[in-house]
């Protein structure tokens, strides 16, 4: 099997890490991804190293998705049911030309090998050293984006629980805003709707990386999701759910009118 592969052939978890076999496994299902690839381990690890070869590889499968892009990391061991690696791994957003991909390749291998990471590793009970994949998509300018909890993180409830907020998810990730704050019943009946306090959003920069930008203050608490997009998520985490199994911690955003799925990973209970 060749190291660098469209998502849809990510199949081996020790070789492309977990995140990548899991969105591949999502496109396999025809669950509705942005277009992307996964890099091995070892295929990074050349790339971080200067290997010309390697990052010929790279470039002539990332030539073909659309830009701006997302760079991600995806260890082999990282986002298990007992583990987040959140904050830990770099992520690199509005890649903006291909030519810049084996530069956000290296800084994600950096950042997985950084003494903070290892340090996480270690109190997590991880003592070998990373294998770290990469995963590259095509990046979404959405409308807006959040995280879904198919199971109520704070009750325990058999609901949905879902923040979004304006611009891309990282807003919401990284706590920069209030998000707004729905809980749907499973039967896709919506059970509360929670404004939050959306005063800027992140937005991709034409020449690459992003931006915080003020939100116009009629949208600063204005829900960012309507009832019809509800019903869509909750479809959505059925779907993830008979795929992947139950408690799922999922990212998602709305963009050009569709919902896309960004990540689908377990709940973390415990470790992190």
């Amino acid at each position: 099997m060749t190291g660098v592969v469209p998502l849809v052939e990510a199949r081996d978890e020790s070789i492309f890490g977990s995140k990548a076999v899991g969105l591949g496994e999502a496109a396999r299902e025809g669950l509705p991804l942005p277009p992307g690839i996964a890099l091995a381990g070892d295929v990074v690890e050349a790339v971080a190293s200067g290997e010309e070869d390697a990052i010929e590889e790279v470039a002539r499968l990332v030539r073909d998705l659309p830009v701006p892009l997302a760079v991600r990391s995806s260890a082999v061991d990282e986002d298990g049911a007992d583990a987040s690696f959140a904050g830990q791994h770099l992520t690199l957003l509005n890649v903006a030309s291909t030519d810049a991909v084996k530069d956000a390749v290296r800084e994600v291998w950096w950042s997985a090998n950084s003494d903070s990471a290892i340090t996480y590793r270690q109190r997590v009970g991880l003592f070998r050293r990373p294998s770290v994949g990469v995963v590259v998509q095509s990046l979404l300018d959405p409308d807006c984006a959040g995280v879904m909890f198919t199971r109520n993180p704070i009750t325990g409830d058999n609901e949905l629980m879902i923040e979004a907020s304006w611009g891309l998810g990282e807003a919401v990730v990284a706590g920069m805003v209030i998000p707004d704050n729905f809980r749907v019943a499973r039967s896709g009946e919506v059970l509360a709707r929670t404004p939050g306090l959306k005063r800027i959003r992140i937005r991709a920069l034409p020449e690459g990386g992003t931006r915080e930008e003020d939100v116009p203050a009629e949208l600063a608490e204005k829900l960012c999701v309507d009832d019809a997009q509800l019903a869509e998520l909750s479809a959505l985490a059925d779907r993830c759910e008979q795929v992947y199994g139950q408690g799922r911690d999922i990212e998602f955003a709305f963009a050009g009118g569709s919902l896309y799925l960004l990540q689908c990973r377990a709940v973390t209970v415990g470790g992190a």
